[in-house]
């Protein structure tokens, strides 16, 4: 018997996963909650035509990890109700930072970087010209934290404003502790070897250029290569992005998996190489089992036999966010469509972005809004125990100076979430590491996937649990 700890999109997908792998084995999968998908929700007021996401709303189209998705909604049967967006939709060109007391549409095109675009004061194009002159650092380095990084080869503009903004977007991260081997892993490998990044992106490129045509392809799916010829820049599923967890679900129940939320986790107990299981008052006798769960829960159910790999659990961090979502029964109340804003931590403001949800999706005639706030800085802001009432007030002060929208919502729903994105604090990969060669060492059976090792997006947790399976062996 095997047992997966979490029903969120990881811990759904591993289950997909193993079945695709051994299609008898017998599986149960355990949630606290009353519902599955993690942090993916979707509130659907479909009647008036609108949605409102409190976590992930949409899907990168490229790379592996995308491309896994991409299957794995092939394998589902959801291709038609993927709901896509081309790289010339608005809310692919537009991405505003609000610095400097307004907005700033971003450059979208190589000419962009050839000119002075607010909030920076030089063109783009110099940061390069830094990167090329700067030489290596002084010493070899195992990491650091990509503001340092980026501060050190482009200038403290782009730390500032472009990469700091964009952490505030990825995971309310702080670019000042945030990981650059673990979020750029490429880049900072190639200017340690080479001295530079442009440096090592050419220099690579030329010694590469024979090589690559000698690669095996990476197999793309149908899905993968019409999100390819139509230039898809970020894509959803129709009625929210919560279908996708959904149908993960029923799908596993349909193929005999049990699904039991509301579930009260009590105690893990390793002997040998079975484990003890006791959820709701009963015991169970397991051969394996996968953890998605957060980090700094499983540490406090291995603490007692495994204190060492408990601490190394522990010691990944989580921050809170408040996402408050906003409707209002007018369609034309943004000065300037786009993807949205965000604001970055040198504008010292309690919000992290705006999304504007009605410009990337068709919501009929209503202007729909994602404010989202707190993440590194919450307690800085908003102390520890804020109420809803204060939280919206903030929320709506900020749109109306950043937007100049005065009127109030005609709904809102304002979602707190407790430590519900990891921080890949410097060091990150290696506490990885550390983590999982114990697992091995110990002969633990246990498999560790999710978004507190290999990624906060909706496709590096669902590669994660795909990676997560095909290392397991299975009896």
């Amino acid at each position: 018997m095997t047992a997966i700890l979490g029903a969120g999109i990881s811990g759904l997908a591993a289950g997909h996963y193993l079945l695709r792998k051994t299609p008898t084995l017998p599986l149960s999968i355990y949630e606290a909650t009353d519902r599955v998908g993690g942090w993916i929700r979707s509130d659907r007021y479909l009647d008036h035509g609108y949605v409102f996401e409190a976590g992930p709303r949409t899907i990168r189209p490229k790379g592996p990890a995308a491309n896994n998705t991409l299957e794995l909604i092939e394998d589902l049967g959801l291709a038609d109700q993927v709901y896509s967006i081309s790289s010339s939709h608005t809310a692919a060109r537009n991405r505003m930072i609000y610095a400097k007391g307004k907005l700033n549409l971003l450059p979208s095109s190589l000419g962009g970087l050839l000119k002075t675009v607010p909030p920076f004061t030089k063109p783009l194009y110099f940061a390069a010209f830094r990167d090329l002159l700067a030489g290596p650092s002084k010493t070899p380095l195992k990491d650091e934290s990509m503001y340092s990084f980026v501060e050190r080869r482009f200038g403290k503009e782009i730390a500032d404003y472009a990469v700091s903004a964009m952490l505030c977007g990825i995971c309310a991260g702080d670019a000042k502790e945030i990981s650059v081997k673990f979020l750029m892993k490429e880049l900072f490998e190639r200017e340690q070897r080479h001295g530079g990044v442009i440096k090592g992106l050419l220099k690579e490129a030329f010694q590469n250029r024979n090589k690559s045509a000698k690669q095996e392809p990476i197999p793309v799916g149908k899905l993968a290569a019409q999100a390819k010829a139509e230039n898809w820049s970020i894509y959803s599923i129709r009625g929210g992005l919560q279908a996708l967890p959904e149908t993960l679900a029923s799908d596993l129940s349909a193929k005999g998996v049990s699904i039991v939320t509301e579930t009260k986790f009590e105690e893990l107990t390793f002997d040998r190489d079975r484990i003890m299981l006791r959820v709701d008052g009963k015991e169970q006798e397991l051969s394996r089992v996968v953890s998605s769960i957060p980090a700094y829960k499983l540490a406090t159910h291995v603490q007692k036999q495994h204190p060492q790999l408990a601490t190394s659990l522990a010691s990944i961090p989580f921050v809170d966010v408040c996402v408050i979502n906003l409707q209002y029964r007018r369609g034309d109340l943004l000065k300037q469509d786009g993807f949205g804003l965000l604001v970055p931590p040198i504008e010292n403001l309690p919000i992290l972005g705006v999304i504007f949800d009605s410009c990337c999706f068709d919501m009929e005639e209503n202007t729909v809004l994602t404010v989202m706030m707190g993440g590194a800085w919450f307690e800085k802001w908003f102390g520890k125990n804020p109420s809803e009432d204060h939280l919206l007030h903030i929320a709506l002060e900020h749109v109306k100076k950043i937007l100049h929208i005065e009127q109030p919502p005609d709904t809102y729903k304002v979602n707190l979430l407790r430590k519900c994105i990891p921080q890949y604090t410097v060091g990150h990969q290696e506490r990885v590491k550390a983590i999982r060669d114990y697992i091995a060492h110990h002969r633990l059976p246990v498999a560790l996937c999710g978004a507190s090792y290999d990624g906060v997006g909706v496709n590096d947790v669902i590669l994660s649990a795909r990676r997560c399976v095909e290392n397991m062996e299975l009896d």
